[in-house]
């Protein structure tokens, strides 16, 4: 790490940002005059992704990647390739349409008939049975896929079985298979003792919105996908793979059952679910030759709930290592055979990343096969002080599991080797700027993401409805350099973070065997309280325990995941524990591992349980839950701190850290000092956590002198709240402003010019009498980017407050132009005014402090 921060401070980085290029057809120009532009956000990568493009793996798109590929060339740049002709990531550039019945997707579905009382003679009509369950659009979306993209009758559905099954009842004598009479047209059923159900089951793969798309559990199937897309770029540019092509990002692909983006049902209250014939060989190896009479159990409460659970999780266990077999294994083998990485994303909505539908049904097998860990974090799923839980909204999710699913990942998998990525910024509306994302970017960093792919540059006129913000716009975005800036910040600090390793204390149940099985606590109401007291987790899947050689799992003296040592293991509160968790749970115990069962606990209380153990790391005085913590060890200790509250923190956080400590500034890339006291082989840091912001300790970086900025310093301050000449012009006018008029500060331009969007100055003259060793302007709120310039000289760009320029070093003895000049996001131009939610300009006041 003291090798890389050097090469930080002297200007370098490593790119660890690769935003989505949206194509659309557009011309030659166009093409390099974006990629122009992201070079000059500080981005060295692209993730070119057909958005959707009119001629996808045809003549057009070919000519367009060969202008991208020579951009990227010319520019020293990464492409990465979003891996198919539209989201998501299944359609196989439309292949599925004429595909193979038997390599379609399928499903299992079901329906019940009420048996009538004990000692009746039921009459069973299979002819009628073997109508399968029509689907039914939930709405609009899926009516449109349904009657546009699924036009192909599939002609093979199948009624698999007839199953009698009492309430209440166990296995033997609680299922009757009644599947011998399928044949007929006609039967009679005795209904024993008891009152019965009969489960009606079919086999079909008319079902479902994304009907023509790969299925996720065939490898033949899924090889369709690698021959239309992948096969493809290799026949034109074999040569680049591993040296500009660095790789293949899949967007969510899907299971496909049950209905689209339908989350929060547990397994047994879906309509059907995924199949396939590996899935059936799968259930017949594991549940014997009857293994049709127990498919009901996946979806009947009342029976013995310990055999159904047996069921469900023979019946996920084996569709999700089906899936990381066939699907991402296959997909990543098949890229780093021919030189390039695999990446990409799965939907992790509201828990839904271990359940089928729109996602995978596992997270940490879904991506078993990529080369970095992945998250989508696009939308209003993270946003400040979201962490309270609303309707069709969990935003303890999003801000207590969703990032560190990717960074645990990207911990304990050895195929990722620390590599995490979060797809991020977009599909938020033009009120998203750079305040808000540099929100998103320290919440994402501090979690320990270092990989990142913004959410987008789309290359089709301004302004583009198709989930904005976008960047650049044609020159239309006031925020592009704004944007250059922030990116810059990001590379720093996870080029920085990426050169060690993250120092967990505690792991975490990731209980997908749980929820597959039963009732199961979201991860989320354990994750909460070590969050907000500081307390490093990850989250761990059963699969450490049974498949110890993929995860490098050292058990003899603990706890121990791909090199990182768990002092504590809290599980979640569940109805049932997967059989390998249970089974190893008295071994970890002997071996001293803590064990929190949340079930024996509330969670509340688990911080205070590990306590006890002395597995606290970070100690803050006064204490605070809205403060974040990362811990990344390496030849120096670094400590990252960002305060997710909206009151300042002054205070001091004890470490289990020695030696000389400075703070790192990644915004103004130099070091600043920091007032230390050791004690008892830790160290107490005096600190100010200001909201937006992040502070970034390191100890034992022995730094030279030249690399420290200037400390702060008691000064005279001057009031500049008067007399500013204001102007504006659009980002594409720039810099030719218009309409002048004087005001004072704080401003009301929001108010005032409610459709403006654009750049607004602010231009002033200071008399400075002597000229002053240390000056420094700052402005308490604007919105939202803002530069100062004094004598015509740039002090530099800030995106968040407070905002504060040294700019000591411009000033001369006399009368001196001051200029302000603020970027607005680009939503008031663009939305209807009742609608508009930000605001414009300087909103707060400036002031200078002089010293000397």
């Amino acid at each position: 790490m003291k090798e890389v921060l050097n090469k930080l401070l002297n200007g370098e980085y490593d790119n660890h940002i690769f935003p989505f290029f949206w194509l659309h057809g557009e011309d030659e120009k166009t093409i390099r005059d974006y990629m122009k532009a992201v070079y000059d956000a500080n981005i060295r990568a692209v993730c070119v992704e057909s958005r959707p493009h009119p001629d996808f793996a045809g003549p057009k798109w070919w000519q367009d990647m060969d202008v991208i590929l020579d951009e990227a060339r010319n520019r020293n740049m990464k492409v990465w390739i979003l891996d198919d002709s539209h989201f998501p990531t299944g359609f196989a550039n439309g292949r599925m349409a004429d595909a193979p019945l038997e390599l379609c997707r399928q499903c299992l579905v079901y329906r019940t008939v009420q048996c009538p009382p004990s000692g009746s003679e039921m009459t069973v009509d299979v002819d009628e049975c073997r109508v399968s369950t029509p689907f039914v659009p939930y709405n609009d979306m899926e009516r449109y896929d349904v009657e546009n993209r699924n036009k192909r009758f599939y002609g093979d559905d199948k009624l698999l079985g007839l199953i009698a099954v009492r309430k209440n009842g166990s296995l033997p004598d609680g299922i009757i298979d009644l599947s011998a009479n399928i044949e007929k047209k006609s039967f009679v059923f005795h209904v024993p003792q008891g009152e019965w159900t009969l489960y009606v089951l079919h086999l079909t793969r008319n079902r479902g919105a994304r009907r023509q798309f790969i299925n996720m559990t065939s490898k033949e199937s899924c090889r369709i996908l690698l021959d239309e897309v992948h096969e493809k770029f290799w026949q034109h540019y074999s040569s680049d793979f591993g040296n500009t092509i660095a790789g293949f990002f899949s967007d969510e692909p899907e299971l496909g059952n049950g209905h689209l983006y339908d989350t929060g049902k547990p397994i047994w209250k879906l309509e059907d679910q995924a199949w396939g014939s590996d899935v059936q060989t799968e259930m017949k190896k594991r549940l014997g030759d009857n293994w049709v009479s127990l498919m009901p159990l996946i979806w009947d409460r009342s029976f013995d709930q310990t055999e159904a659970a047996k069921v469900r999780f023979e019946y996920m266990d084996a569709l999700t290592s089906l899936v990381e077999k066939n699907f991402s294994e296959q997909v990543g083998g098949w890229c780093r055979d021919h030189g390039v990485k695999y990446i990409g994303h799965i939907i992790e909505d509201e828990n839904q990343h271990y359940r089928t539908g729109s996602s995978l049904g596992h997270y940490f097998r879904g991506l078993g096969g990529q080369d970095m860990s992945g998250i989508d974090m696009i939308g209003t799923q993270v946003r400040p002080q979201g962490e309270i839980d609303e309707e069709r909204r969990s935003g303890r999710f999003y801000h207590f599991v969703l990032a560190s699913l990717a960074a645990s990942a990207a911990a304990i998998d050895p195929k990722k080797h620390g590599d995490s990525m979060c797809e991020i910024f977009g599909a938020v509306g033009w009120k998203e700027g750079v305040r808000l994302e540099k929100y998103l970017a320290d919440h994402c960093l501090v979690r320990n993401i270092n990989n990142f792919v913004p959410h987008a540059f789309s290359l089709r006129k301004y302004p583009d409805p198709d989930c904005p913000p976008h960047f650049y716009n044609h020159g239309n975005d006031p925020q592009i350099r704004h944007f250059g800036k922030l990116m810059l910040y990001m590379n720093r600090i996870a080029t920085l973070t990426k050169s060690g390793h993250s120092v967990p204390e505690t792991a975490v149940l990731y209980a997908a065997e749980s929820d597959w099985m039963g009732k199961c606590m979201p991860p989320e109401d354990v994750a909460e309280p070590l969050a907000r007291n500081q307390i490093a987790y990850d989250f761990i899947p059963a699969d450490v325990f049974t498949r110890k050689e993929r995860y490098n799992t050292d058990l003899s003296e603990g706890l121990c995941v791909n090199g990182r040592k768990y002092r504590s293991l809290v599980i979640p509160a569940c109805e049932h524990l997967a059989p390998c968790v249970e089974k190893i749970l008295p071994y970890l115990k002997e071996k001293g591992v803590q064990i929190i069962n949340a079930a024996n606990i509330s969670p509340e209380l688990i911080p205070d349980e590990l306590d006890k153990g002395s597995l606290r790391s970070v100690l803050l005085d006064p204490v605070n839950r809205d403060i974040r913590a990362l811990h990344i060890a390496s030849d120096m200790d670094l400590w990252m701190f960002v305060n997710e509250g909206t009151e300042l923190w002054e205070g001091v956080v004890s470490l289990p850290s020695s030696g000389e400590c400075c703070i790192y500034d990644a915004w103004e890339n130099g070091l600043r000092r920091v007032k230390t006291e050791a004690y008892d082989k830790r160290t107490k840091v005096c600190l100010t956590l200001k909201p937006l912001q992040s502070t970034i300790l390191l100890f034992c970086c022995n730094a030279s002198s030249s690399y420290f900025l200037p400390e702060s310093f008691e000064g005279t301050e001057i009031p500049l709240n008067n007399d500013w000449e204001r102007s504006i012009c659009r980002a594409i006018d720039y810099p030719n402003f218009k309409d002048g008029k004087t005001v004072s500060l704080p401003d009301c331009l929001a108010a005032e010019m409610p459709h403006f969007s654009g750049f607004v100055r602010y231009e002033r003259k200071v008399l400075i009498d002597k000229v002053p060793s240390r000056a420094v302007l700052s402005v308490s709120d604007a919105h939202e980017g803002v530069e100062v310039f004094v004598n015509g000289n740039s002090a530099g760009l800030q995106i968040v407050p407070d905002y504060c320029f040294e700019i000591g070093g411009y000033l001369k003895q006399g009368l001196n132009t001051v200029r302000i000049e603020v970027a607005t996001n680009s939503e008031r131009e663009n939305m209807p005014e009742e609608r508009c939610e930000t605001l414009s300009g300087i909103t707060g006041s400036c002031s200078i402090k002089i010293k000397g």
